[in-house]
């Protein structure tokens, strides 16, 4: 019996492999614009975007983490901002969250995509969060309420981010059926759900085209701390604090 089954669990194995090598030389591109709201012309102030691929059947399984053996992506605190203002991450990722200030800061989110709160760190010193399912956190400082940063975190890892709307290119997926899925910071869950479409890749360059999204909401700049509450009004008792 032993001797029956080793053939077909070569073929199987040999058969991924082949799938993998294969979509090493595909590429899903296109592009995504977003205009405003009941008008034409482009929308106006940061507009960051997500796009990611999910395998559906008849694509190569993915295992989590498919990305590891890259360095593990850091938010830096520095200037009482966070410096990256959007990050895109699989799941399951460890996300490093470094205080370069020379004061403390206390990261924190109560968004669905992962509820946390690093508490108090001095300056100098990394604290690290996991983000074990998929989701839009949204992430804040409980002392400086200027700083805000996103991070969304997706089933696949096929995925890019843009800075604003534009031309992408997500390489290297294999060949099969996937769903397109978008998110962009200035528009509804509703608008983003209708841009989601199925696409199949082939073993080369698969163009979707131009993804028209309306913009419908702001970024989020105002908001409360991790009480629920307002924030403080800030008092500068040493040299190292200046006005913002």
């Amino acid at each position: 019996m032993k001797s029956m089954i080793r053939p077909y669990v070569f073929l199987s194995v040999a058969c991924c492999l082949a799938a993998v090598a294969f979509g090493q030389g595909s590429a899903v591109s296109g592009r995504v614009n977003l205009v405003r709201e009941g008008g034409p012309g482009p929308a106006a102030g940061p507009a960051g975007v997500v796009v990611w691929l999910t395998p559906l059947s008849g694509a190569p399984a993915v295992e989590p983490g498919e990305r590891s053996g890259t360095a593990s992506p850091r938010i830096v605190q520095r200037n009482k901002r966070f410096e990256t203002r959007l990050l895109a991450v699989e799941v399951g990722a460890v996300v490093e969250f470094p205080n370069l200030d020379p004061f403390f800061h206390n990261v924190f989110s109560l968004f669905d995509g992962k509820r946390f709160d690093l508490g108090l760190y001095e300056a100098g010193s990394t604290r690290s969060v996991r983000f074990d399912r998929p989701g839009v956190c949204y992430i804040f400082c409980n002392i400086h309420s200027q700083m805000s940063a996103t991070v969304v975190v997706v089933d696949s890892p096929y995925f890019v981010v843009l800075d604003a709307p534009g031309d992408f290119r997500i390489p290297g997926p294999p060949p099969g059926r996937y769903r397109l899925n978008i998110w962009a910071e200035r528009c509804s869950p509703e608008t983003l759900s209708q841009a989601s479409r199925e696409i199949v890749v082939g073993g080369g360059a698969t163009a979707v085209g131009t993804i028209d999204l309306e913009q419908s909401r702001e970024v989020i700049e105002v908001h409360s701390n991790k009480y629920g509450r307002d924030y403080d009004t800030p008092v500068f008792s040493s040299p190292i604090y200046t006005q913002p």
